[in-house]
C-alpha cells in the first residue's frame, strides 16, 4: 500500500469518527426557525452538534463558494435526524418561506460517516433559466464527488445552481474531490516504488499497515451490516398515510395563498392549474384506496410535487426506487441502460453497483395463493397500477392522468 495512501487513511479515521459522537436528541418541527434566525447574521449554518468537529477548512471553501456565486445562496450542515427523514424534503420550502429571499438554499446533512446534500433554486419573479434539476441530471460527475466531507458535494451543489441561474459553464470537479476509480486501483509505477520504499520502514510501519488494514475491514463490515439494517426497515402503511394527509393538506394551504394573489401572470396561472390536478389525482387515491401502500405513496408524491408547483418551486420527480423517500435530484443508470431519477441515498447505492431494497409491497405467493412476500413494487405488473406503470411519476409525468383513467375503468 503506497506511503501516501496510508496517510489519507490515518488523516480520515482521525477525521471520521469525531462526526458519529453526537448528543442523541432529536429535532424537532422548530429546526426551520432556527436555521432561518441563523442566516439573518450568516449564510452558512452550521448545527450546534456538528460545530465542535466541523474542520475550519470545509467552512471555508464552502464561505467562498457561497460569496463568489453572484446570487443569494443559503447553506445549512445538519445532523441527520427522525424529523429530517420523515420530511427533510420540505426543509428548503419551509425555509425559502421564512427567508422570503430568491437564491439557492443547500440543506446538508450527515449520518454516521456519510453527507447528503439537496439543493433548491428559487428564481427572482419573471426571471427564466435552466432547471436546477436538468443540470444536476446532466453533469457526469455528479455521482462522482466524495461524500465523506460536505464541501465538495455543497461546493457542486452551488456550481450547479449557478449553470441553472444563468447558464454559466459548469466547471470541472477537482481531483482531491473525486472519489477514486475502481480502474485506477492497481499500483502504478509511482506506487511501487512506494511500496518499496514502505516495506524498508520495518516492522513497525508493517505493524501499523496490518492495523490499518484491520480497522478498515472492520468499518467496511460495520458499513455493510449497517446499511442492510436501514434498508430492510419496512414501510408503515400508517406513516406513509399521515404523511400523504399532510401534504396533502400543504399543498391545499399553499393553492389557497397562490387564489388569494389579486393579479396572476400566465406563469403563476399555469402553476396553479398544474398544482391542482396534482393534488385532485391524491386526494382520489386518498379516498378511493385509503389503506393500499401504493394508492398512499402516489398520494404522497402528487402531494408534494403539488405543494412545491403552487410555492412557485420547481417540479421534482420521486425516487423511482422508493416514492417515499426525497426527491430524485440524482439521475442514475440503472436496467437496460435506463436512467431513473433517485434520491442520494439510493443514488449512492447504485454507484457501489447494487440495487435499493426500494418499496417494497405484500403479493401473494406460494402454490395456492395463500402465502404472501414484500417484493419491490417495480416487479408487478404496470397494467394493475397506473403507480407501478409511471414510476410514481419517475419514469413518465403523467401519474395525475393515469390515476384518472384507471379510476374511469373501474366504473365501466
Amino acid at each position: 500500500m503506497p506511503v501516501r495512501l496510508l496517510a489519507a487513511l490515518f488523516a480520515a479515521v482521525a477525521f471520521l469518527p469525531a462526526l458519529s459522537v453526537l448528543p442523541a436528541h432529536a429535532d424537532t418541527p422548530e429546526l426551520p426557525d432556527r436555521i432561518a434566525a441563523a442566516w439573518k447574521t450568516d449564510h452558512v449554518s452550521v448545527d450546534e452538534r456538528l460545530r465542535p468537529t466541523m474542520p475550519a477548512s470545509e467552512l471555508a471553501r464552502i464561505r467562498a463558494a457561497v460569496k463568489s456565486a453572484g446570487f443569494p445562496v443559503y447553506v445549512a450542515l445538519v445532523p441527520q435526524s427522525p424529523y429530517l427523514s420523515k420530511g427533510g424534503y420540505d426543509l428548503p420550502t419551509l425555509l425559502h418561506a421564512r427567508v422570503g429571499v430568491p437564491g439557492v438554499y443547500v440543506i446538508a446533512t450527515v449520518s454516521e460517516r456519510t453527507w447528503s446534500v439537496g439543493g433548491t433554486l428559487y428564481r427572482p419573479a419573471g426571471l427564466r433559466g435552466r432547471d436546477l434539476y436538468s443540470v444536476k441530471a446532466q453533469d457526469p460527475q455528479r455521482l462522482k464527488v466524495v461524500y465523506d466531507r460536505p464541501a465538495p458535494l455543497i461546493v457542486r451543489t452551488i456550481q450547479q445552481a449557478a449553470t441553472a441561474y444563468d447558464d454559466r459553464p459548469l466547471p470541472a470537479v477537482p481531483a482531491t474531490d473525486l472519489r477514486p476509480d475502481s480502474a485506477e486501483r492497481g499500483l502504478s509505477v509511482t506506487d511501487k516504488a512506494d511500496r518499496a520504499t514502505f516495506i524498508g520502514m520495518g516492522a513497525g510501519g508493517f505493524v501499523g499497515l496490518v492495523l490499518t488494514l484491520v480497522l478498515g475491514l472492520r468499518r467496511r463490515r460495520g458499513t455493510v451490516k449497517r446499511e442492510k439494517s436501514v434498508a430492510a426497515r419496512p414501510v408503515d402503511v400508517r406513516d406513509v398515510q399521515l404523511r400523504a394527509d399532510q401534504k396533502i393538506q400543504a399543498a391545499e394551504g399553499a393553492l389557497a395563498r397562490l387564489d388569494r394573489r389579486a393579479k396572476k401572470s400566465t406563469q403563476q396561472l399555469d402553476r396553479r392549474d398544474d398544482a391542482y390536478r396534482r393534488l385532485d389525482a391524491a386526494r382520489t387515491l386518498r379516498a378511493d384506496q385509503p389503506e393500499d401502500l401504493l394508492a398512499c405513496a402516489g398520494a404522497l408524491v402528487l402531494a408534494r410535487q403539488a405543494e412545491r408547483v403552487a410555492s412557485g418551486a420547481a417540479l421534482q420527480p420521486p425516487c423511482f426506487f422508493d416514492p417515499t423517500h426525497n426527491p430524485g435530484t440524482a439521475k442514475v443508470g440503472w436496467s437496460d441502460d435506463v436512467e431513473v431519477p433517485a434520491c442520494q441515498q439510493c443514488a449512492s447505492i447504485v454507484a457501489r453497483g447494487n440495487t435499493p431494497r426500494g418499496l417494497r409491497v405484500p403479493t401473494k405467493a406460494g402454490l395456492f395463493g395463500h402465502d404472501t412476500k414484500q417484493v419491490p413494487y417495480w416487479t408487478l405488473d404496470p397494467e394493475d397500477s397506473p403507480m407501478v406503470a409511471t414510476g410514481f411519476g419517475a419514469l413518465s409525468d403523467d401519474l395525475p392522468e393515469q390515476v384518472v383513467a384507471s379510476r374511469k375503468d373501474e366504473v365501466r
